[in-house]
């Protein structure tokens, strides 16, 4: 068997594995989907009329704040499911298993192979699940192209795939998996520091530029400007080039953590 087929293989049998994980135990999965859904009905439900008054200087107007929220909620999703795969890597690291792995002949990189494409799977899953919901409480996009929506997703999948990169590594080194969940909360949490709940101009001065110059505000100012027509200006370029940094910073890290590790 040649070394891509035998890569491949051995890929989709640890991918199969990290699902059939997921499906098991879904415990996990769920509490981080939770989050997202219950930040928005908090937003939308509770804080909704106030913060769309506030937005647009007028009348409170519930259904344009929920067309803002959405982008940011699903960015949310995506930095809370990839704590998930920071968790589940941190315990194949110290249950074990990868030990067992070791003396198996199977491809070296399936292992975080298989991890990374069912985390961008769960990722997604996630951010259909969240959709729906917000779909439900009465988000529309009807205004967007198919280019548009197609841009949209491939969007979120890179994103996903990013954060997943980065998770991998933090949970490579972590000493435990409590560890490896609170080393990967700066991927929920910065959502949250950024523009899904209130434009940057509405922020403080002093806060504006950590909102502004992270990677999480280009892309949520991306997203929105396809599905909603907003102004994209140079978001869509600096979310890409985000995304292709931290997959490029993941991967290497992940890369050599799991390497490193081998050799002791």
């Amino acid at each position: 068997m040649s070394s891509l087929s035998l890569a491949v293989r051995d890929s989709s049998t640890m991918l199969r594995r990290n699902l059939l994980h997921a499906r098991r135990y879904p415990s996990m999965t769920l509490n981080l989907l939770l989050t997202p859904v219950v930040l928005l009905l908090l937003f939308v439900y509770i804080f909704g009329d106030v913060m769309s008054a506030g937005i647009s200087g007028g009348g409170a107007d519930r259904s344009a704040y929920i067309a803002y929220l959405v982008p940011g909620i699903l960015m949310l999703t995506i930095g809370g499911t990839t704590i998930g795969s920071a968790v589940s890597v941190s315990m194949d690291m110290t249950e074990g298993i990868i030990a067992r792995f070791r003396t198996m002949s199977i491809h070296r990189g399936s292992v975080l192979i298989g991890h990374v494409v069912g985390s961008v799977l769960q990722c997604v899953m996630s951010v259909v699940v969240v959709g729906a919901v917000a779909v439900a409480i009465g988000f529309r996009a009807t205004d967007a192209t198919a280019l548009e929506w197609i841009l949209a997703v491939g969007l979120l999948a890179l994103v996903s795939l990013a954060l997943t990169w980065i998770a991998v590594g933090m949970g490579l080194s972590s000493p435990n998996a409590e560890a490896a969940s609170n080393n990967a909360m700066p991927l929920m949490v910065l959502p949250l520091l950024s523009s899904a709940f209130v434009p940057v101009d509405a922020m403080p001065g002093w806060f504006q530029p950590i909102a502004e110059y992270q990677p999480f505000t280009p892309a949520i100012e991306t997203v929105r400007g396809l599905l909603l027509g907003t102004e994209i200006g140079n978001n869509g370029w600096l979310a890409v080039a985000w995304c292709v940094a931290l997959a490029a910073l993941g991967y290497v890290w992940s890369r050599s953590l799991f390497n490193s590790i081998g050799k002791r």
